[in-house]
Order: C-alpha cells, then sequence, then structure tokens
C-alpha cells in the first residue's frame, strides 16, 4: 500500500490542490484520517474541484420528466460552465454550451425553461433549431461568405438514465456506460424511470458540498441528532454495496413495525410493484458522483442533487419520487415522506454547518473514521485519490487495506 500511495504522490505533485502528503491518512482503512481543512475551505480547491471532478465528469442536472415533449428546453449549471438542454421534434434529447454564436450571450438563465420549435438569443435575435443548427440570423442575409452551417450551437454529451438527465461539460469524461457502471442493477428493481415527482424543496446550505456528502454516507451521528429517524431505521443496521462505476453507498434496515421512512414508520403510498421481499424491508442510500445522491424507499425514490456554490455553501435541490399510480390516486399527499425527511434534513443542515465552522477554525486537525463511517470513507478515499490523479475514479476495495 505504501508504494501504491507514494507512487500516487509522484503522479500528484503537480496536480493535485492540496500536498499530497496530507493526503496519505485518507487513503488507508486502517486509521483512516478525514480531509486536510482546505479540502473544505479553499476558493483554489473548489475551483480545482469544479473543473476535475465537476466539468470532467457526468453531472446530474434534472429529471427526464423536465423535459417531457418536443420544444422543451432549460438552461442548467454544469460545472464552470452552463448548458441549454432541449428535447428535439423526434424525442431526442440534445445539449449546447449555452452560449450564442454570434457575440456570445447566453441563450437563457440558469434556471430558465421554455418552450418552441426556436431558440432565440435575447441580445440580437439570432435563432436555432432544436438540433442546433442556426436558423436565422437579422442582417446576414445577403453578407457574402456567410454561411448558416457554420455557426451551429457547440454541442455538449448528454446522457439519460433511468430517469435522470446528465452532461458532461469536457467532452473528455469517459463513456456514461462506465460512468455509471453496475448501479443500474442495484437500482432496477424500483423503476426510477417511471416514477413522478410529487415534492421538491430547495435548501441552501452554510457548509461545502463534500461535508454534506460525508454526513450522507453514514448513520454514526444518527443516535446524537436524529431521534425520529432511530425510530423507524436501526442506525448500525445494512452494509456497504460493491460498487463497478463512481458510485458508493449501501444499505439500512427498517425496524419492525416501520413499512418505510415516515415519523410514524406507516406508509401512505402503494409499495413500488418490482421488489424483491428483502427490498421491501430495506432503504438504499447511493451516490453517483459528483453530486447525485438517491435514497431508495419501498414506496418512493427521494433525491438531493447538490450545486456547490462557494466553498462554504451548497445549493441543495430535493425531490420525492412516487409511481404514477400513487401519484394518481384520490387524496394522495406525499408530506408523510417530505415532512419526515424535511426535518431529518435540517438536523443534517445544522451538523454540516457544524462542520464547516470547526473546519475553518485555525484548531481544526484531520480525525479518525470510525468504522461505522466505512461509506464515508470510501467518499473520502475516492476524493483524496482523485486530487492525486487529476481525475475521478472508482476506489476499489482492495486499495483501502
Amino acid at each position: 500500500m505504501e508504494k501504491c500511495v507514494m507512487d500516487g504522490f509522484e503522479r500528484g505533485v503537480l496536480m493535485s490542490p492540496i500536498d499530497p502528503a496530507l493526503l496519505a491518512s485518507s487513503l488507508v482503512s486502517d486509521g483512516q484520517m478525514s480531509l486536510p481543512a482546505e479540502a473544505y475551505t479553499d476558493v483554489a480547491v473548489l475551483d480545482w474541484e469544479m473543473e476535475h471532478f465537476f466539468d470532467e465528469s457526468w453531472v446530474c442536472v434534472g429529471r427526464s420528466e423536465d423535459l417531457r415533449g418536443a420544444g422543451d428546453r432549460c438552461a442548467v449549471a454544469l460545472g464552470h460552465e452552463s448548458a441549454l438542454l432541449t428535447r428535439d421534434e423526434e424525442g431526442n434529447l440534445r445539449a449546447f454550451y449555452n452560449v450564442c454564436r454570434h457575440r456570445g450571450h447566453v441563450l437563457a438563465e440558469v434556471g430558465e425553461s421554455s418552450r418552441g420549435r426556436f431558440i432565440r438569443c435575447p441580445y440580437h435575435a439570432w435563432a436555432y433549431g432544436l438540433d442546433g443548427s442556426l436558423q436565422g440570423a437579422p442582417g446576414f442575409g445577403q453578407l457574402p461568405g456567410f454561411d448558416r452551417a457554420d455557426y451551429s450551437l457547440v454541442p455538449v454529451r448528454v446522457a439519460e438514465w433511468e430517469g435522470w438527465l446528465f452532461a458532461n461539460a469536457s467532452g473528455e469524461a469517459p463513456p456514461f456506460e462506465e460512468h455509471v457502471g453496475n448501479l443500474g442493477e442495484m437500482i432496477g428493481n424500483h423503476r426510477t424511470g417511471e416514477l413522478v415527482t410529487a415534492a421538491r424543496r430547495s435548501y441552501e446550505v452554510v457548509a461545502n458540498w463534500k461535508i454534506l456528502v460525508e454526513n450522507y454516507h453514514e448513520c454514526y451521528h444518527c443516535s446524537s441528532i436524529h431521534p425520529e429517524l432511530c425510530k423507524v431505521s436501526p442506525p448500525k443496521s445494512g452494509e456497504d454495496h460493491e460498487a463497478r462505476g463512481v458510485w458508493i453507498g449501501g444499505s439500512m434496515e427498517l425496524e419492525d413495525h416501520a413499512e418505510t421512512m415516515s415519523l410514524t414508520g406507516e406508509s401512505f403510498a402503494p409499495k413500488l410493484p418490482h421488489l424483491t421481499a428483502l427490498q421491501e424491508r430495506e432503504v438504499y442510500y447511493y451516490q453517483l458522483f459528483p453530486n447525485l445522491l438517491m435514497s431508495l424507499h419501498p414506496d418512493y425514490v427521494m433525491t438531493h442533487r447538490l450545486k456547490p456554490l462557494a466553498p462554504d455553501r451548497t445549493a441543495v435541490e430535493c425531490e420525492w419520487l412516487f409511481s404514477k399510480e400513487a401519484v394518481e390516486s384520490e387524496g394522495f399527499d406525499p408530506s408523510y415522506a417530505s415532512e419526515f425527511w424535511d426535518l431529518t434534513n435540517g438536523q443534517d443542515w445544522g451538523a454540516c454547518e457544524g462542520v464547516q465552522r470547526g473546519a475553518s477554525s485555525r484548531g481544526y486537525r484531520q480525525g479518525p473514521l470510525s468504522p461505522d463511517e466505512s461509506t464515508s470513507g470510501k467518499f473520502v478515499a475516492t476524493v483524496a485519490r482523485g486530487y492525486l490523479e487529476g481525475k475521478i475514479s472508482p476506489v476499489p476495495d482492495e486499495a483501502l487495506r
């Protein structure tokens, strides 16, 4: 292991945003330590992450249902970039850099959605088809040498998987199939591509995005701050799952009396119909790197999508997905799920913000991870190795020895 780590140091000296010597203890399982303070507080580190972990990877940018019909489009943040996603006349998903080919004005503000046959720049009214081809450029029609075919929008790699939309800003990420690996097998029975969004809440947390992820991956803290959660799910239950691809996660069990994660343990929606008997008694917590956290319950799926805003600020969009059967049933109310997790989220956000304040202190030192934080440890090792190698890649279990 020592030689492996040192080889990583030699490769990473010129590219790592953090002194490689400080990362050694984050790469081992026996005595594994948390990341150095600058991983959570340094603007330069976040800027490096946005380039190497976000721009050069596959970022989740929303749900397929957000672009249902031909002409639907929306502008999304994508690491350092923003992209314009469209659904063309044939129903194909397309994505383009959010930049007009005339003077470079953005075509739409991030978060803006619209619909129509043409994408029109708000500055000088250049118009593009849903396939990105330039259809109109006022005043340029008769100019000699001007060919509209030379000024199509610049495409961005995009993928549609299990009901989610992903994009790769750099164009250099591995194929999406390699990125997602065997995660589709783990969540296949939940049929997330068939589910619909029944509730959505947005948060802004005063903490680094990685602190939120580390918190998500462990229940070592649950007995301290989540009394409601501990009533319906034993905090020491479950196990890590073996990942092929750039994802991390595992399972937790439900208490005998609980049907799902809610304040009473009761479910007010039908179980998802294709689950095994074991899946009906467990909840699965997975992160598809870098920004999608998915929590799969017997009757619904909850997701968190993370968007780093600053070293100490993260935007979170939380969604609750249910079967169409549930949503269309008379009197359906998803609040039994959303209110439970809104309460739990609030407890987590307070803890994460406390960690952020501590990481910003002169008194912060890297701390040891407990065996109950093994999944968080895999995430920490993934990040540390990513710093050294200049890209994110799976950390095999045998590397953590």
